[in-house]
């Protein structure tokens, strides 16, 4: 039974998202949808002409791009429902806070960041996300324990990401860093953690999957406002190459964000989280594949990297001998 015929809510009484083959592969389509986000954000910005350095633009592209998720969500939702789902009563604080950390606050930090920041050095804080969200999880909201598998898992996960985009870095840039460039990326990191740890809190009083599409909306409309405000702009001549690769992005940010918000409030913040060390490989690949960049991907660094990458989310998932 697949995910697109099923609720959210309704899916814990068909699929066990216990199983740690069904978090295998829910959180491992989640990583492969998100690492195709990479090559199709490079594709969408040469489609509508959007300038890498000209971050209003690209606010206004996520903000249409989360918006479109977000409806997405909530059409599908309500399809399958017989109805038109609205916010729950008492979920406005809910949707606002995820809207805010997870959608808003995340992608302008990430954005901007990006704009002064080298790429080999925002892959590899991006990668720092799987430990804020420990973190968070184990630290602040005290939804458990950090333990030395999960440390262990981390330190393997990062270490993998390290080589994977540190191989052919120039030595010139590797200490050259800013506060508005790593400083920014680093700060999205962190929204991101505290996003995931608010999804499974809101999600034992509210369906995940309503706070999600509603959220998607909140979220994309402040950026596409956010955007506009500073000067962005989207005139571009645009083809229906251009729409279709839009669509395509709604989709993955709908099915993706939607299924990894379903996980966490079954699973624990850690045993999802730490899939997380795969976007990125799977972004070097899909990267390799749409993009030519088969440089860095076909490589004994991206072989090691993976194989680390693997190691880290066994340790960490890896069950406890009493």
């Amino acid at each position: 039974m697949g995910f697109l015929r099923i609720s959210g809510e309704k899916m814990s009484k068909k699929i066990d998202l216990t199983n740690m083959k069904v978090v295998l592969l829910a959180a491992g389509l989640c990583c492969f949808l998100w690492g195709s986000a990479a090559p199709a954000i490079k594709i969408g910005y040469r489609l509508f002409q959007i300038d890498s350095a000209d971050t209003a633009s690209i606010l206004m592209f996520a903000g249409i791009r989360f918006l479109l998720a977000g409806f997405l969500v909530i059409a599908y939702h309500s399809a399958v429902s017989g109805r038109w789902i609205m916010p729950p009563k008492g979920s406005g604080v809910a949707v606002g806070s995820l809207a805010l950390t997870q959608t808003v606050l995340q992608y302008l930090f990430y954005y901007v960041g990006l704009s002064h920041a080298s790429g080999v050095h925002s892959a590899i804080i991006t990668g720092t996300n799987v430990f804020f969200s420990m973190l968070c999880a184990s630290l602040i909201f005290r939804y458990e324990k950090l333990d030395a598998n999960k440390i262990a898992g981390c330190v393997l996960g990062f270490l993998g990401i390290a080589i994977v985009n540190l191989a052919g870095a120039g030595s010139e840039k590797m200490f050259s860093i800013s506060f508005f460039g790593e400083g920014f990326v680093l700060m999205a990191q962190i929204f991101y953690a505290v996003s995931g740890s608010l999804i499974k809190k809101y999600a034992k009083e509210f369906d995940v999957v309503t706070l999600s599409g509603y959220q998607f909306m909140a979220g994309g409309t402040a950026l596409l406002i956010i955007g506009k405000v500073c000067g962005g702009t989207l005139s571009g001549a645009v083809g229906p190459s251009a729409f279709a690769l839009l669509l395509y992005m709604g989709i993955l940010s709908a099915v993706a964000y939607t299924l990894w918000g379903v996980l966490l409030k079954y699973n624990p913040v850690s045993r999802v989280t730490v899939f997380g060390f795969m976007n990125p490989m799977f972004g070097v690949i899909l990267s390799a594949i749409f993009l030519g960049e088969t440089g860095q991907a076909l490589t004994w660094n991206t072989l090691a990297a993976l194989i680390l990458v693997c190691l880290g989310i066994y340790v960490v998932n890896r069950e406890k001998k009493h």
